[in-house]
């Protein structure tokens, strides 16, 4: 595959960061980086899907209507997953916009079908799709159905009972708290794991080169 021009993935959080350190109050600021640092810390490698583990054939929910079976998506090939938490998450605007610039060109190419997953309903969820001119498809992961079974969903430590206004599962539509760690998956057509990069820390994804040298490699 050609080679990648384009500000990095890493360049573009940085610049996000930089923002929140200019404007969010600095109580903000420190409770973001403190349940960063927690997932990080609290993530097991071990824990969470292998190469080699073999999906179950789930079906999503596609933001355009219908349904998008795993089993379709590597019917020729592999396809790459990237899961994200939400529609009006910051940083996933960021990756799944930067993805549409540099990894999907790429996969296209290649005729590698690629798949954005979230556990939010479908009718919130496209406009994340209609807003970043997302070329591939994004779908609905109902109840964290295939995030679930990979074991990387988390909870955050904040959670006030009763929930707020605004809280995740008003935002996502699911009436819950989990969410996916921002996560990367290749799947091979026989529905085994190629490759899988889960990111504790959501402003610390894989670059599509990465991506598309794992790819490679396989």
């Amino acid at each position: 595959m050609a080679t990648i021009l384009a500000p990095s993935l890493k360049q573009r959080f940085a610049e996000l960061q930089a923002e929140r350190e200019r404007s969010w109050p600095p109580a903000r600021l420190a409770a973001n980086a403190v349940q960063r640092g927690r997932l990080v810390e609290r993530f097991d490698a071990g824990a969470v899907g292998q190469v080699g583990d073999t999906l179950p054939a789930v079906r999503f929910a596609d933001v355009e209507g219908g349904s998008i079976a795993l089993e379709d998506l590597v019917a020729d090939g592999p396809a790459v997953l990237i899961f994200f938490r939400f529609a009006t998450c910051p940083a996933c605007n960021i990756a799944l916009r930067y993805y549409e610039e540099t990894l999907y060109p790429a996969l296209r190419a290649w005729g590698v079908p690629l798949l954005a997953l979230s556990p939010q309903r479908p009718d919130l969820l496209g406009e994340i799709k209609v807003r970043q001119q997302l070329s591939f498809r994004v779908a609905s992961d109902p109840d964290n159905d295939l995030a679930g079974f990979l074991g990387i969903t988390f909870v955050p430590d904040d959670r006030p009972a009763p929930p707020p206004k605004g809280w995740i599962g008003e935002v996502t539509g699911t009436g819950h708290w989990a969410l996916p760690q921002p996560t990367v998956l290749i799947a091979a057509p026989d529905r085994t794991i190629r490759w899988l990069r889960v990111s504790p820390d959501w402003l610390d994804r894989p670059e599509a080169g990465e991506i598309v040298a794992a790819l490679d490699d396989a």
